[in-house]
């Protein structure tokens, strides 16, 4: 009798989470397509075919809703992070490799796509949102150092001062690429802005060579030609 009803209760708790990843996703598809603003929990419910009670049920409001996929947003990081961390690559390699990483992420993910457009509606959030931005420039400031221990950072580059004009670059990026033509070609457009950056980073100049390493280790997904026809500045 009591392994009937743990077997009942765990069927309960799976259901239970699958109901609410179902949501998450439904919820974060109208959030990036339409903003906060623009979706209710009517429209959430139209979609997902669940009655606003259901989902009343799992969420206790709209911004509880948003607050979870901000969470999940940042939640997915650390494990990727420390992914590149521990390969056996130079450091300045694994930050492009990252750098690729996350933007398929940004471009593929839709959990990933709705929690940077809710931080970006903060101020119509009323939920107390993490703070973005602070954990990539620790980690990116952690592996140009690295770069420097190793011998491959330029003279004169200090990793505080270039974690923030690179991170700054990537996002920026990635605003006007989701702007332009929804981030459909950011892996070329990241390519060229590698092309433009790794000259001022690398102590010996050759961002074509580094380049073609990270994109063959990822099977080549990052080698596409370059975005607005830029060979020159690989040449």
């Amino acid at each position: 009798m009591c392994g009937g009803i743990h077997v009942r209760v765990r069927a309960e708790q799976v259901r239970a989470k699958t109901t609410r990843r179902f949501l998450l996703e439904t919820a974060a598809r109208l959030f990036d397509e339409r903003g906060y603003a623009g979706t209710s929990i009517s429209d959430i419910s139209a979609r997902s075919g669940r009655t606003s009670g259901a989902i009343y049920f799992h969420y206790a409001s709209k911004e509880n809703l948003a607050l979870a996929i901000v969470e999940e947003h940042f939640a997915t990081w650390p494990a990727l992070i420390d992914r590149y961390r521990a390969t056996g690559h130079p450091a300045l390699e694994r930050l492009v490799a990252l750098s690729f990483e996350v933007a398929r992420a940004f471009r593929d993910d839709v959990i990933i796509r709705a929690g940077s457009r809710l931080w970006s509606e903060r101020r119509a959030i009323d939920a107390a949102l993490p703070r973005p931005f602070v954990g990539w420039l620790e980690t990116v400031a952690e592996l140009l150092t690295e770069a420097r221990a190793e011998g491959d950072l330029a003279p004169g580059v200090r990793p505080q001062v270039a974690a923030y004009g690179l991170v700054c670059a990537f996002f920026g990026l990635h605003t006007v690429s989701d702007a332009l033509e929804g981030r459909r070609q950011i892996e070329e457009e990241l390519h060229d802005l590698w092309g433009l950056l790794l000259p001022a980073l690398q102590k010996d100049p050759d961002p074509a060579a580094l380049l073609t390493r990270v994109c063959g280790r990822s099977g080549g997904s990052c080698c596409g030609e370059p975005a607005n026809g830029a060979r020159a500045m690989f040449s």
